[in-house]
């Protein structure tokens, strides 16, 4: 450990530290060591996606994204940075709020059916690339499973065991527009470290406890004036390169508001129903449950499922379907997402990823739809 390591590292003191590959190596080692499971980007199928990592060596170094919409294409860079890339389609909340949740059980034994939580061990995972916009989602998935009345237990113990290592932008995808949802592309709260990787290494933002402690056990130097200015001048260049602007002034009232306009039938012809873009969006939670029987008939487990607002049989109830055609659907899905979340939750349910533009098949782009909409109804 370096003397200046010895320190002790300020929150919220941004830029403090300056680490190079060899903290950042140690930085994983040593969480593995304490129990944790280190998820981080990995180059996987043609895309960089969040796996388990052991070490810098299964970061995507040297690679990059190219994102338009109903397009997605790794690249490699003419340099060999970890972080120099967008979005992929994995999100963390399939880490939070697994695709996949065994909730009960039951089994039937001399006396009758006894039910039971279906008790599973609780990991401990630390995300390393998580992104500002990923940081709002969190927040957002935050208010709606662990705020209000019911609180989401598989959620809340999930939440409470993650420790977060944030990575400021210095690439934006052609689909990003988080500069227009106020969610990046600089981490401003809500992590534990915060990284951001220039030519002189990787510099340090420390926001908790956690994150401090870490500092001190893995070690680095104080970075010096020059490299923090450094730092800052790489984000804010990041800025510039997001062209993609979603207008949110009234927004909420002029999509309920024209909730039978002809424009909804138009997207309709084009969108397939195929559930990429709630899949691969980091805030959205429909999900259904199952009853799953043995073939015995002598245990049942019910599980949770992602499920969408775009699967037909989502909205059955009462024997009926409440929205059987396309147009309904996208309707439901993109008034939630941008105008009723803030009636239920305070705030909007999207955070600018662009995850939907770029994972749409037929390249359906949320912000050029309300852009239409809006055009449309002020003519």
């Amino acid at each position: 450990m370096t003397a200046a390591a010895q320190e002790s590292p300020g929150t919220g003191t941004a830029d403090g530290w300056i680490w190079s590959r060899h903290e950042l190596d140690a930085l994983i080692g040593h969480l593995a060591a304490e129990g944790y499971e280190v998820i981080g980007p990995t180059l996987d199928q043609g895309a960089i996606v969040y796996g388990p990592i052991r070490g810098v060596n299964d970061l995507p170094a040297g690679w990059t994204d190219r994102q338009e919409p109903g397009l997605y294409r790794l690249a490699q860079r003419d340099d060999d940075q970890l972080f120099g890339y967008a979005v992929g389609p994995h999100s963390w909340k399939r880490y939070l709020f697994p695709p996949l949740t065994r909730l009960s059980i039951a089994e039937r034994n001399e006396t009758g059916w006894q039910m039971r939580r279906a008790e599973e061990p609780i990991p401990r995972y630390a995300f390393l690339g998580v992104r500002a916009c990923e940081l709002a989602a969190m927040a957002i998935q935050d208010r709606v499973f662990l705020q209000g009345a019911h609180v989401d237990p598989v959620y809340a113990e999930r939440r409470a065991h993650a420790l977060i290592i944030a990575v400021h932008c210095t690439e934006a995808a052609a689909t990003c527009f988080c500069t227009s949802m106020q969610t990046g592309p600089e981490c401003q709260s809500g992590f534990d470290l915060a990284l951001t990787e220039t030519a002189a290494g990787l510099t340090v933002t420390v926001g908790s406890d956690r994150g401090a402690a870490l500092v001190r056990q893995v070690g680095g130097r104080s970075a010096n004036p020059g490299e923090r200015a450094t730092a800052r001048e790489v984000r804010q260049a990041v800025v510039g390169q997001i062209q993609r602007q979603l207008d949110t002034d009234g927004l909420r009232d002029l999509l309920l508001g024209n909730l039978e306009h002809p424009h909804w039938a138009e997207v309709a012809q084009r969108c397939l129903s195929c559930t990429n873009c709630t899949q691969v969006c980091p805030t959205c939670f429909c999900s259904s449950v199952a009853e799953v029987a043995e073939l015995s008939g002598d245990k049942v487990t019910r599980e949770r499922n992602w499920d969408s607002c775009f699967n037909l049989d989502f909205s059955y109830m009462n024997g009926g379907l409440i929205r059987n055609d396309i147009r309904s659907r996208y309707r439901q899905w993109l008034t939630h997402k941008l105008g009723s979340w803030h009636d239920q939750f305070g705030s909007s349910g999207c955070v600018g990823c662009g995850r939907c533009i770029t994972w749409c098949p037929v390249g359906i782009d949320i912000t050029q739809e309300v852009a239409a909409l809006r055009q449309e109804v002020s003519a």
